[in-house]
């Protein structure tokens, strides 16, 4: 009997990956729609009916590329950094609460914190091991724009967190059948939603891949399936932030068609910021994380925990 709970798991876990990576493709022939259509003109449409087709061909075009490998760079970490980067937006994917078929666990936040610092590593290994001055200057501006985002995005999600007074993700839904937190914590979720551009280096928080000062910044070295890799894994990373979102403040229910029509939205405003703003300057992005949403957030987080001693003592 454990052999078949077993396959099951490695089957399921299998239809999510494929699922993660079929939805990545056609996220981005969205993107590429949304973007035409901003600028007036049409996205690809040439290849399947309104250019269907085209994420599969890109995919072939990128993985049957020349393989490249830069002379003096490092060649373990240049490899593995890609690698490991797609395995962990993959891997992150299993901290959805699942109700049957699949891991569960009760801590999944605290997991999810781990998994969002490692994606760090990732960017200065790619960045070092490239031998590439635009490659290390574009991984040292994501470290920083990572780090400092991380730290008030923490505390803003803490002040959900000491609402449900649970690391159990699965209590969001109970605590959300009468109201969005969305609608009750309005500042809070729309400093998170920033946050996660700057988590995800999109735009206008895209200083990791500054295509006119950086020439595509940390990955200008790679090409092919090594580009493909890092271009799968932000994209997965999108998603799941999605995902996230909709878990803390949109009252989700993974078994009904609203709660994937929410994460398509979200993925869309992704994508619909990235048409519509420019690029910050790279001293106010580090002003606007250390001198508005820092404070913000810890006035928030010491806010919740005031009402939290407020409510014991008494209701106690």
């Amino acid at each position: 009997m454990q052999i078949n709970d077993l396959i099951l798991y490695l089957i399921n876990m299998l239809i999510l990956m494929i699922g993660i990576l079929v939805s990545v493709a056609f996220l981005t022939l969205l993107e590429r729609k949304v973007l035409g259509y901003i600028q007036f003109r049409k996205g690809p449409n040439k290849l399947g009916f309104m250019g269907l087709v085209q994420p599969f061909s890109d995919a072939i075009k990128l993985f049957s590329k020349e393989y490249y490998l830069p002379l003096k760079s490092n060649f373990l970490f240049y490899l593995f950094s890609p690698m490991m980067g797609l395995s962990l937006s993959l891997m992150v994917w299993m901290l959805m609460p699942y109700m049957e078929g699949l891991s569960f666990l009760s801590l999944g936040f605290l997991l999810f914190l781990c998994f969002l610092s490692l994606g760090v590593y990732l960017v200065m290994m790619a960045g070092w091991s490239s031998n590439s001055n635009y490659a290390l200057l574009g991984s040292l501006r994501a470290i920083a724009q990572t780090i400092s985002y991380e730290v008030s995005l923490i505390f803003l999600f803490l002040c959900v967190i000491l609402l449900i007074l649970d690391f159990n993700m699965l209590n969001l839904i109970y605590f959300q059948s009468n109201v969005m937190f969305f609608f009750i914590m309005i500042p809070i979720a729309l400093s998170i939603f920033s946050s996660m551009l700057a988590e995800c280096n999109r735009t206008p928080f895209d200083f990791s891949e500054g295509e006119s000062e950086l020439v595509s910044g940390f990955n200008i070295e790679y090409g092919g399936s090594e580009f493909a890799l890092i271009f799968l894994a932000e994209y997965s990373m999108i998603l799941f932030m999605s995902l996230i979102y909709v878990m803390f403040f949109l009252c989700f229910n993974s078994l009904s068609f609203l709660f994937f029509l929410k994460i398509a939205i979200l993925s869309f405003i992704f994508i619909w910021v990235r048409g519509t703003l420019p690029r910050f300057r790279y001293d106010k992005l580090m002003y606007l994380t250390w001198k508005i949403y820092l404070p913000c957030s810890l006035n928030y987080f010491l806010l919740f925990c005031c009402l939290l001693v407020f409510n014991w003592n008494v209701f106690s």
